[in-house]
């Protein structure tokens, strides 16, 4: 009979979610950069809170790097949240539009931009400046990201190095952290991370800040973290071409309402969002670099 009623319940739970989502459903795509397991658990308050808000069911479906572009192409999202590169390309490929911009939380700062940074062990004193990195190892994250690789390659290219050419060796480590220790143990030379990865992972007691050298490149006293690269609007939401405009009006404007004290900015990590900045300077550096939309 437990059995029985414990079905019942389920039967009941499954039909008043149905009804609750009546009508359309919406797939909403995240770059799930630190794997997808992470990704679900600091995204799926965002997809309840849509949810809840409009009335029509918004699941959160997690997209590697290589994942996310066949996902736009094929037509499986409604919207997505990535990186600024990746929405250019979306953007100039497939049509897309960014509807609104995250307000990071950092380190209790609340930021709308962000940055890439290179550094080196505080031991190596061969790494000082951008030109002492020709002739060494280096590490990306991937050459998809935005923070972790295309903003250090634009500050090379500026600075007159050719990383494919003038490293000894230039790898990749696919995540964040993963290059961050690749430095810390010797792996190589030096490396490149989105800002506020140093400080993240020092809170969270992986490493020591004083163990790593800081190679500067661009100069942002207001900006609070660490810094080599100029700064860039932080991530956007953005709309399929298929997506109707009615629907993505009502997202923003519920994302717009969202306050840091809702579960969903905190399971974020997030103070907010508003509207969709200007993302021409991550337009101009793809061109520059002949990469993305325009490889």
């Amino acid at each position: 009979m437990k059995k029985l009623g414990i079905l019942g319940v389920v039967i009941v739970f499954i039909l008043s979610s149905a009804v609750a989502f009546a009508g359309e459903s919406y797939t909403l795509g995240v770059l799930a950069k630190r794997g997808p397991v992470k990704a679900l658990k600091k995204w799926s308050a965002t997809g309840d809170y849509l949810s809840s808000a409009i009335g029509q069911k918004f699941e959160i479906v997690p997209l590697s790097f290589d994942e996310v572009n066949p996902a736009i192409k094929a037509g499986k999202l409604d919207f997505f949240l990535v990186n600024s590169s990746m929405f250019v390309t979306a953007k100039v490929k497939y049509g897309a539009k960014a509807i609104a911009t995250m307000v990071n939380s950092r380190q209790g700062k609340a930021l709308k931009s962000f940055g890439g940074v290179i550094f080196t062990s505080v031991d190596n004193d061969a790494i000082n400046t951008l030109a002492d990195l020709k002739g060494q190892s280096f590490m990306g994250v991937k050459k998809s990201s935005f923070g972790g690789w295309q903003m250090a390659y634009s500050a090379f290219i500026n600075a007159g190095i050719d990383p494919f050419a003038d490293f000894s060796d230039l790898k990749f480590g696919n995540k964040h952290d993963n290059v961050v220790l690749a430095v810390q143990n010797g792996v190589v030379a030096a490396g490149t991370v989105r800002t506020d990865t140093l400080e993240r992972m020092a809170a969270d007691e992986t490493i020591y800040m004083e163990d790593f050298k800081i190679i500067k490149g661009e100069n942002s006293p207001e900006f609070p973290f660490v810094l080599s690269t100029a700064l860039y609007p932080e991530w956007p939401l953005a709309k399929a071409k298929k997506t109707p405009e009615a629907i993505a009006n009502q997202v923003v404007a519920v994302l717009k309402n969202m306050t840091p004290g809702d579960a969903a900015a905190k399971s974020a990590k997030i103070v907010g969002w508003v509207d969709a900045l200007d993302y021409t300077p991550v337009e101009n550096l793809q061109k520059k670099l002949k990469i993305g939309a325009f490889k």
